[in-house]
């Protein structure tokens, strides 16, 4: 442990032996490990044609710019290092895949440096030590990443000139957001978006603004106690204030405009948040000038200030309370007496009380989170400076101490005081809540100019009043109205390119060269050397993580509250990405006029689009969405005791790159995520068996119905077969009653042959075949189909031939010598021995006599 330690720190307090341009730095051991012979190829500094394979990474509009083949320390992984119009992105050699760590885009860089290591000489080796040749990157995300070069390649050398012409553009419309457009996450207007939060904020949801409305001034809505406003439609009484704002119903727009010079930057108090039922209001403003002697007053200002003070609710009698609370120290607010700014006198302001929140400067937080870096780094599993920290080696859990106890997180992190501040503006913003939900009071917030300290408190006290706010389209109206219309700086608070007055020409000059580090790891900026000193601006040493520190507070209360928001810590990370990444216009320049003015909205992609679009990709089951959300069990404020307001580290946020494997331990929402998706799997393969048993049981339904169909048919022809061959029986015994055989062919021809009991058999054969109208009959052995047909009288017995009159003639006893018949209107015939009449009148036989021959012997 104590030898890791040494070599670290040799590594990171070796700054004052560096040269303006290269800094070589003393260093042993895990830089033998890297493999110079896999990157030995040329690099391309100027704009280059997509490599093979690297398009399906590609954004829409990104091009690439330059490349180099290197390693990234902190993982020892070699690979091309690209440089595009968007980002710095490290491709591994091995997978051929993005790795995460060494990607980052070029809006996140707070700042990078040229590095040289050179390895000490041994007892018996030259003094020509080869050097390492190193790019150093600090992110504003909470990473630092360290790639290393090839010596004499001039690889390094190619990508840092890239980064020096991309990273910092010296127009804004040099950025990336304004090549790629806005594609298919096109803007809606952000003024009628603000608009209809006013509406909601009034207790007027079934009223919608649109474009034409807000133009031609004619949404000038109100309830009892409150008006909206377009006093500053263009921007000419408060240019960071936006264009409609909310105002007590009692005061003229002339008293406002005068009540506007008594505050910094004229921003006036103005309503943020009310409570449609109660009356009661959260409001912010700039710090009063009062000046030095403290005795400056504004009797608009006190009058504007005073009707937030509105009539109690409930039949009560009396005026609400009014608190005004400033976010800055006490000692703060009284030294800035000496600029002409200060605080409010209690006794100047109807029904008021003044409370300090003690909450730092801008400057204070940039360093506290510089502190927090360095040292998520110096103890992170993929610490930059490339070396074995004690956690790589199996040894304590992060930060030796248990995240969900304040103490010991504070005493873990390395003083850097960011928990601190964390705790003090959660702290300031439940005591703004509790003031306005229990004693139905009014607040003013303000700090010295009322867009940092003041925009944390009014949108974090606005989050636990309103459960709406909770919610991911809640999320987008209070960011879009308390940062965004309210005019919080983010072009210079974030590092990013601004616009000064009317010239869009932006300085070259990069923010991040007067971000002081700590001690350890002091690396001087990169761009300060390189711009010259006309590009200076006073915008330079704004930097600062306050919109960072706000979503932190939220990831705070949503760890105490993880049934209250809709959204998880997995959407605030993102969210806070693609701010920093300057992907899309939502958070370009200071305010709502500088948007506005150079048509940033209709240039740029929306931010709110594209996470919507996640959103809607994966469905209720997306990351984005908090697994636990149930609205009915936080449908009031949130109000969190002082206990519960104990910050701990944000592991998903602080930790992803230092730690991966921290920021992922032991979350229950991952754990239920995974548990989800098994559950979503597990439910799909469900429904489709079901499915499929549905489909298989509807078709076995139709295959019975068919059988049952066949059995009905099949019954019905064996009980037509059974009828057909009792007929055929029937026919076929009475044919061969007649003296007949019946033979039936393999060709389905039917022979009958009929034969006589005379010694001299007369034989004729008739063939017989099927014809039309014969009944046809089965026969039993044969089952072969057979149809007859019989030859009718018609009535003439002595046709020459017939068959009958023959056997008739030669068989008969009753035949005549003459050839008639006794027997009277007979005709008969001989078959098998027996006499038969064919066809007998049998009315005729009363008149045969009894001596008729017939009866007597011959």
């Amino acid at each position: 442990m104590s030898k890791n330690r040494r070599r670290t720190t040799s590594l990171r307090d070796s700054d004052s032996r560096l040269s303006e341009s290269d800094k070589t730095i003393e260093g042993t051991g895990s830089w033998d490990a890297i493999e110079w012979t896999q990157i030995d190829q040329p690099v391309v500094s100027r704009p280059v044609s997509v490599p093979h394979g690297l398009s399906d990474f590609l954004y829409e509009a990104e091009e690439v710019v330059a490349e180099g083949y290197g390693v990234l320390v902190n993982t020892d992984e070699a690979g091309t290092l690209y440089v595009t119009n968007f980002r710095l992105l490290f491709l591994s050699e091995g997978s051929r895949d993005i790795i995460a760590l060494g990607t980052i885009p070029l809006a996140t860089i707070e700042k990078f440096s040229k590095i040289v290591i050179k390895q000490p000489s041994g007892p018996r080796q030259s003094d020509k030590t080869p050097t390492r040749r190193l790019l150093q990157v600090i992110g504003k995300d909470m990473r630092i990443i360290v790639f290393a070069f090839r010596p004499r390649s001039k690889q390094r050398r190619a990508v840092f000139e890239a980064l020096l012409r991309c990273a910092r553009p010296t127009r804004l419309w040099d950025l990336y957001a304004f090549s790629s457009g806005p594609s298919r996450f096109s803007n809606t207007s952000p003024r009628v978006r603000l608009v209809d939060e006013y509406l909601r904020l009034l207790g007027m949801k079934s009223h919608i603004s649109s474009v034409s409305m807000i133009e031609d001034g004619s949404l000038t809505l109100s309830n009892n106690w409150w008006r909206i406003s377009d006093v500053n439609a263009t921007y000419d009484m408060c240019p960071t204030y936006p264009f409609s704002l909310l105002l007590p119903k009692s005061i003229r727009d002339e008293d406002v405009l005068q009540a506007c010079k008594f505050r910094a930057r004229c921003r006036l108090p103005a309503i943020s948040w009310c409570d449609a039922r109660t009356g009661a209001v959260l409001a912010r403003s700039s710090q009063p000038l009062v000046g030095l002697m403290m005795n400056m007053r504004s009797n608009a200002d006190e009058n504007l200030v005073g009707a937030l003070c509105t009539q109690l609710p409930d039949g009560k009698r009396g005026r609400r309370k009014l608190y005004i609370a400033d976010a800055r120290p006490r000692k703060n607010a009284l030294a800035n007496g000496a600029m002409g700014g200060g605080s409010e006198s209690s006794s100047n302001y109807f029904q008021s009380e003044i409370v300090f929140f003690g909450i730092d400067n801008i400057h204070a937080m940039r360093e506290s989170l510089v502190r927090l870096r360095d040292y998520v780094d110096t103890h992170g599993t993929k610490s930059s400076d490339g070396m074995s920290s004690f956690l790589r080696h199996g040894g304590w859990t992060w930060g030796g101490g248990n995240l969900s106890s304040m103490s010991a997180s504070v005493s873990t992190l390395g003083d850097s005081g960011w928990l601190n501040h964390i705790q003090n503006v959660l702290a300031g913003s439940a005591w703004i809540a509790a003031r306005v939900a229990i004693e139905s009071a009014s607040v003013l917030v303000h700090c010295s100019d009322g867009w940092d300290r003041t925009t944390q408190l009014v949108a974090l006290a606005s989050l636990l009043l309103d459960p709406y706010y909770r919610t991911i389209k809640g999320f987008q109206a209070l960011v879009e109205k308390d940062w965004l219309a309210f005019g919080h700086p983010f072009a210079d608070r974030a590092g990013m390119p601004s616009l000064s007055g009317s010239d869009v020409e932006l300085p070259r000059q990069s923010s991040s060269s007067n971000f002081p580090s700590s001690p350890m790891r002091q690396t001087p900026g990169s761009f300060q050397s390189q711009a010259p000193m006309s590009s200076q601006t006073h915008t330079s040493n704004n930097y600062s993580p306050i919109f960072l520190q706000w979503v932190d507070c939220i990831s705070q209360l949503l760890r105490m509250y993880p049934f209250a928001f809709e959204f998880s810590s997995a959407y605030l990370v993102d969210f806070l990405d693609c701010m920093l990444s300057c992907r899309f216009g939502n958070f370009l320049c200071n305010s709502e006029k500088e948007r506005e003015q150079y048509g940033v909205s209709d240039a740029c992609g929306c931010l709110w689009m594209y996470l919507d679009d996640k959103c809607a990709s994966g469905g209720s089951s997306h990351v984005h969405y908090n697994l636990f959300y149930d609205p009915s069990k936080h449908e009031g404020p949130l109000l969190p005791p002082a206990a519960a307001l104990a910050p701990t580290l944000w592991p998903q946020f602080h930790l992803r790159w230092s730690c991966p494997s921290e920021a992922q331990a032991g979350e229950v929402e991952a754990q239920c995520r995974n548990m989800m998706e098994k559950i979503s799997e597990l439910q799909k393969a469900k429904d489709a068996a079901e499915r499929k048993a549905r489909e298989t049981i509807t078709t076995m339904e139709a295959v019975k119905a068919e059988i049952r169909n066949e059995k009905q048919v099949s019954s019905s022809a064996m009980s037509l077969a059974r009828k057909i061959s009792r007929e055929n029986h029937i026919i076929k015994r009475a044919i061969q009653s007649l003296g007949c055989r019946i033979h039936v062919s393999g060709n389905d021809d039917c022979t009958i042959n009929i034969e006589s009991n005379l010694p001299e058999r007369m034989a004729s054969s008739l063939p017989i075949r099927e014809t039309g109208g014969s009944p046809d009959f089965y026969d039993e052995k044969m089952d072969v189909p057979i149809s007859v047909t019989l030859t009718h009288d018609n009535g003439d017995d002595d046709v020459p031939g017939n068959p009958i009159l023959r056997v008739c003639e030669n068989l008969c006893p009753q035949r005549t010598v003459d050839g008639g018949c006794k027997w009277p209107d007979a005709g008969c015939a001989q078959l098998e021995s027996q006499f038969v009449g064919l066809r007998a009148n049998y009315d005729a036989f009363d008149r045969l006599s009894i001596y008729d021959s017939y009866f007597q012997p011959e």
